[in-house]
């Protein structure tokens, strides 16, 4: 028998329901586990053993409830599943990774954490992130480095790197996380598991604690794409308390019954292939390709002209959002509160103590962008930019259905291996920024490894609230190859 916290989300949920194991049993492997591997991978910020105990038990009475009356179960009774920190849940500790918020506890729950508690989910605990979600390495927590599972000297990616090693290392079946400029996709790269990030207004963002508000989106990993889509479904959906949440219904499942790839185009943009990146990076993404041609896809090649503007216009719209978001956290009404001699010497204090030094670069990088004489030239000219990448897409839609990618120009680098160069960094965000700036899903699953055994994985980017046609492809994918079904070796 498959161990018990190797399941995937299908496989648990047929357990629970067979009663082949109980919600109590789950969540209690699964904290055991945690107990014994967490300190050589620090995925959590915050664990909650007690309350998920008390929740599994709670949905097992439930469950045994329902069906004594045969009324219907809610879709995901007793699975459990971990947050990243930087969505809020009720009365729990959220940080953002920063110390800012060291001992916030918000008094609701984010909307995508409300819709899956209300289908049954079991909290674990919030995930390691990099602070505020400013990051691709998760090693910009005030709380400590997170550890790629694959090899423990190595980051997990950002910055959702928390989530992603949590899976990889099935400490959870699947985890929330979010993508502000690939920080979904590149972790589940550099982990080798599966990751949606949403199109833009899919998902609610109404109680996730802000960076860039126009690039923000709640998305999930989890060992495949079915898996994925299944908590992706139940997340998705109008919310009145989201101003940019857009009310669309949400598709039937692309899984279900999808056995090739008929009819479908493929888009291989030239400039997503540059020069600098990882030849087997580049190499395991085109024989993914070819698996989607062996398939029944169609392959075109196209040209997003102005990808080489994303990472530019990225660093100026993103922080320069961020820089209005966080002029919250001034020591008045929540969060850190230094000691201090008058509220600027407090404003000072708090905020010189509470963020970290890339919140502090990207939130001077906003505000000089914004400030008077230079936003014209700045981030207004940045918008027009963005308008010009986001007609690339639409124009590539008309010829293509998806357009496949890599993700990351290399695989998972080692912790400290960018030191102090943030351009660095922000480089490794090269391939994913297009698709935030653009506001287009994209879903990033595993295509196989490097010489050095860690996972290398691609994405497929689809038109606006098309979700369903990269689950499907995935899904495909996925029945023609095993690389999601395998795990590191911890």
């Amino acid at each position: 028998m498959t161990e018990i916290t190797a399941f995937t989300v299908k496989e648990a949920l047929q357990a629970l329901e067979t009663g082949q194991v109980s919600s109590l049993e789950l969540t209690k492997a699964y904290l055991e586990r945690i107990q014994r591997l967490e300190p050589a991978l620090h995925a959590f910020i915050t664990l909650t053993p007690d309350a998920a105990l008390a929740g599994a038990k709670a949905a097992d009475e439930r469950r045994a409830q329902l069906k004594k009356a045969g009324a219907a179960l809610p879709p995901l009774l007793g699975l459990p599943l971990a947050v990243k920190d930087v969505l809020c849940v009720k009365d729990v500790r959220t940080t953002c990774g920063s110390k800012i918020l060291e001992n916030f506890k918000p008094p609701f729950n984010a909307t995508s954490v409300q819709k899956l508690l209300n289908a049954g989910v079991v909290v674990l605990g919030k995930t390691n992130t990099d602070e505020f979600a400013m990051g691709s390495s998760t090693e910009n927590s005030a709380y400590g480095v997170t550890h790629n599972p694959w090899d423990t000297e190595r980051v997990p990616g950002g910055s959702s790197g928390g989530s992603a090693a949590a899976v990889a290392a099935c400490f959870a079946p699947a985890a929330l996380g979010t993508d502000t400029g690939g920080s979904v996709r590149q972790p589940a790269s550099f982990c080798g598991v599966t990751g949606i990030k949403p199109t833009y207004g899919r998902v609610s963002r109404y109680g996730l604690i802000a960076y860039g508000s126009s690039l923000d989106s709640v998305g999930v990993l989890g060992r495949s794409a079915e898996d994925v889509e299944t908590i992706f479904r139940l997340m998705a959906g109008f919310d009145p308390r989201d101003a940019t949440s857009l009310d669309r219904p949400v598709d039937e499942p692309g899984c279900a019954g999808a056995a090739d790839l008929k009819g479908l185009r493929v888009g291989v943009p030239k400039e997503y292939f540059i020069e600098g990146i990882q030849p087997e990076v580049e190499a395991r993404v085109r024989e993914a390709i070819q698996v989607l041609a062996a398939q029944g896809a169609q392959i075109v090649e196209i040209s997003l002209p102005h990808t080489s503007y994303a990472l530019p216009v990225y660093y100026l719209i993103a922080p320069a959002e961020a820089s209005a978001n966080l002029a919250r956290y001034d020591g008045v009404r929540f969060g850190l509160r230094e000691e201090n001699n008058g509220v600027i010497d407090m404003f000072m204090k708090s905020r010189g103590k509470g963020f970290g030094p890339e919140v502090k670069r990207r939130i001077m990088l906003g505000t000089y962008a914004l400030s008077a004489g230079y936003y014209d030239a700045y981030y207004g000219q940045a918008q027009k930019v963005r308008t010009l990448i986001k007609a690339d897409f639409e124009e590539a839609f008309k010829s293509v259905d998806v357009v496949a990618a890599p993700i990351a120009p290399t695989t998972a680098f080692k912790i400290g291996g960018h030191g102090d160069d943030p351009l660095a960094m922000y480089l490794e965000d090269v391939f994913t920024l297009p698709a935030n700036l653009a506001g287009v899903p994209g879903l990033a699953f595993p295509v196989g490894f490097d010489a050095q055994k860690l996972p290398v994985g691609m994405q497929l980017m689809g038109r606006p609230f098309e979700e369903r046609t990269l689950f499907r492809a995935a899904h495909v994918y996925q029945q023609a190859t095993d690389f999601h079904k395998q795990t590191p070796a911890i």
